[in-house]
Parts: structure tokens; C-alpha cells; sequence
């Protein structure tokens, strides 16, 4: 694969995939959209046909990576460092792209998210805070507690991807990306509930430079603060599936 195929596949499967996912939160928690409060298993599914669209768009050019806690897993497996680049790089790009796209689909919702009270029209409910739209967000915040726990969700989606490499014709039947999308709607069902499972540096940083800059109204703060778990957390957990499946396999 050329570096430009990887760019090129990498950014358009992540935009696709960021696209989907942020656009099931936004259709989840934002006031006037007909998905409002559909709940936990509806944002996991969501996520996870993400994952599904883009992979498969971008297998043919790039293996459809989308994510660098994987290209990491991957890297320190097998040695090869001399792409990592090109895929963190394309999935960046994409993670922005998709975000934007996600606020341009959304556009009029947001648009609507602002605050009424004590104004000549009357009073209403306060604005929908919108960063969980576009990065995670913990329950309970404690930096030593969601730091492991975006470990531990990041080696079960890394380690198995590895691993399901094993089995053969998995990857030439095209069922690899089917079985890898249900992998990240278990680990949202079964782990995300603590810090929302970013699993993935470039699916909570680029939506997050993102919302930093949007002209949203009433969009309350971008938690900068916070913002280095969801980097942190899974690229170690990449490169401890990495690590793992090199030594057990």
C-alpha cells in the first residue's frame, strides 16, 4: 500500500466513522431531533455500523486501520514503524472531517440549543451541553480510575483484532470487518459505561479541537482538562495488545 492510498483510505473511513458515531450522539442527546433519549444500546449500535461503513470503505486502500491504538497494536507486533505516520495522520484528518460533517447534519438542532428563560418568548428547559456529541465525557471523574478503564477497553478491542488474524480466511471472506463491529458494540455495551470508550486517540481529540472552535450556541466547555485520558488511555492499551499478542501467540 502507498502512503497515499493510506492517507486517503485512512481519512475517508475515520470521516465515515466519526460521522456515524457522533452523529447517533447528536441524534440521541440533541432537543429537537426525532432519536432524543433513545438511550445506550442505540449510541453502541450506532458506533458500531460506523466502525462497519467505514472499515469496509477503507480496507481496499488502506486495511482500515481507523483508529492509532490499533495501527499501534500492529506496529509494536510486528516491527513495521515506517507507515504509523501516514495512518495516524490520515485518521486525524478524518476524525475532523467527520466531526464537521456531523455538525452540518445536525446544524439546525444545534442552531436551536439555545437558552430561553426569562426572555419575551417565554421560559424553556436549559441548553443540551454538546462535548459528549463529539468526545467522551467520564461519570465519575477520577483520572487514575478512567485512565485504566480506557486501558482495559482498549486491549479488548485491540488483542482480539490480532487475534482474530488467526483465523484463516476470516480477512478474504470479508467477515473480519463484520466481526471487528460487533467487538465495538460489546465493548460499548460491556465497558463503556465508566468514560464513554474512546478506544481511540483520534475519535475523542479531533472532534474535540472541533467543538473547541464550532460556533455552537450555548455549547458549554470542550473539558480540555480531561482531554489527555482519552489519548493516553488507548494508545497504551494498543501497545500492550501489541506487546501481549507477540509474547502469547
Amino acid at each position: 500500500m502507498s502512503n497515499g492510498d493510506i492517507f486517503v483510505g485512512e481519512t475517508i473511513g475515520t470521516a465515515i466513522l466519526i460521522l456515524f458515531g457522533a452523529g447517533v450522539c447528536a441524534a440521541v442527546t440533541l432537543r429537537y431531533s426525532k432519536a432524543r433519549a433513545a438511550g445506550w444500546m442505540v449510541i453502541a449500535f450506532g458506533w458500531g455500523f460506523g466502525v462497519l461503513a467505514g472499515a469496509y470503505t477503507a480496507a481496499p486502500l488502506s486495511g482500515g486501520h481507523l483508529n492509532p491504538a490499533v495501527t499501534l497494536g500492529i506496529a509494536v507486533d510486528t516491527g513495521e514503524w515506517s507507515k504509523v505516520w501516514v495512518y495516524v495522520l490520515g485518521q486525524f484528518v478524518g476524525a475532523v472531517i467527520g466531526a464537521v460533517l456531523c455538525y452540518l447534519t445536525y446544524f439546525a438542532q444545534f442552531q436551536a440549543n439555545v437558552r430561553k428563560t426569562g426572555t419575551t418568548e417565554g421560559t424553556a428547559d436549559e441548553p443540551v451541553p454538546t462535548l459528549g456529541i463529539f468526545s467522551t465525557i467520564p461519570e465519575i471523574r477520577h483520572p487514575v480510575a478512567n485512565l485504566i478503564t480506557e486501558i482495559i477497553a482498549t486491549v479488548a478491542l485491540v488483542l482480539p483484532i490480532l487475534a482474530f488474524g488467526l483465523t484463516e480466511g476470516l480477512g478474504e471472506s470479508g467477515m473480519l470487518v463484520l466481526i471487528v463491529s460487533l467487538l465495538v458494540v460489546g465493548i460499548g455495551l460491556s465497558l463503556g459505561g465508566p468514560t464513554g470508550y474512546a478506544i481511540n486517540p483520534t475519535r475523542d481529540l479531533g472532534p474535540r479541537i472541533v467543538h473547541t472552535f464550532l460556533p455552537i450556541p450555548n455549547k458549554g466547555t470542550s473539558d480540555w482538562g480531561y482531554a489527555w485520558i482519552p489519548v493516553v488511555g488507548p494508545l497504551t492499551g494498543g501497545a500492550l495488545a501489541g506487546l501481549v499478542y507477540n509474547a502469547a501467540f
